[in-house]
């Protein structure tokens, strides 16, 4: 399936340097067809790949200006399967298993809660889907997918920043990008690798009138098969419908766009993001 992507953000500033992550990330599901980023004011786009190999373009604008347009259109084909099969090695169906000394080393910070958890209250949560001394780890962590949503409500949240994994589940509630932190804080104190990622979501069911949406969700990592997808709202597996842009230890590291501009507080008054994503016919 091919699809097209179109991604407005518009504010009033006077601008500085910002930071785009808008064009996804290849794989042998994923591929990008055609890719562009363009920003009002213009500005010129210096393109690197960060630590973790994601694509980011610095935007550097030469004039002042009291309205930005950051517009970003890209066509992917997408070839993931919507009923996956995971080819695990035989040493890590069942969990507890050990990752080797060469994937612990590789996976480093992946492996590490984001927060603390003083009185076990997180551990002893995600200690709870364990059924029996030896559990079957993909029905392991696809019941924790599963049971975040029993846990936590989703709720749309436009204020800046993740919710720790403790507050989103002390609240029972979250955004996506919440409560993908709680799921890979969560699976990270179990012993898995997990990674944050960052995106856009295609409903396959949507009429056409229905816009996409950026998204986040989760990625564990499992010897052979590989990082797999975890979305705990939509409560899937696999990434069928889902267009992955960025990816890194936590949400504050993949963010769309970040940056800042001279001025007072007041001088920004207001943004909108507006995402299309659809079939090309």
């Amino acid at each position: 399936m091919q699809l097209s992507i179109h991604h407005d953000t518009t504010g009033e500033v006077e601008l500085g340097l910002h930071r785009l992550m808008l064009v996804p990330r290849s794989s042998h599901d994923l591929r990008i067809l055609t890719s562009s980023v363009r920003c009002t004011p213009h500005a010129e786009l210096d393109w690197a790949q960060d630590v973790f190999g994601n694509l980011v373009a610095t935007a550097l604008f030469a004039e002042r200006t009291d309205t930005l347009v950051i517009s970003g259109d890209v066509t992917v084909e997408l070839g993931a399967s919507a009923w996956p099969i995971f080819r695990i090695a035989p040493t890590a169906h069942s969990y507890p298993f050990g990752y080797d000394k060469e994937a612990v080393a590789d996976l480093g910070a992946f492996l590490q809660p984001q927060q603390s958890d003083d009185d076990a209250t997180l551990d002893k949560w995600a200690r709870g889907f364990i059924l029996g001394p030896l559990t079957d780890t993909l029905s392991l962590l696809k019941d924790i997918n599963i049971g975040i949503g029993h846990a936590v409500a989703y709720r749309p949240r436009d204020e800046e920043g993740t919710q720790m994994p403790l507050e989103t589940l002390s609240l029972a509630s979250g955004s996506c990008r919440d409560i993908a932190a709680l799921f890979i804080d969560a699976v990270r104190r179990l012993g898995f690798g997990a990674r944050a990622v960052s995106g856009y979501l295609f409903d396959r069911e949507a009429s056409v009138d229905e816009p996409g949406s950026t998204h986040a969700w989760a990625e564990v990592y499992l010897p052979s098969a590989g990082w797999i997808a975890f979305d705990p709202v939509h409560r899937r597996v696999g990434s069928s419908n889902l267009i992955p842009i960025a990816v890194g230890r936590y949400n504050g590291q993949i963010m769309p766009i970040t940056g800042d501009y001279v001025g007072e507080p007041s001088s920004c008054i207001g943004m909108d993001v507006r995402v299309q994503v659809s079939a090309v016919s």
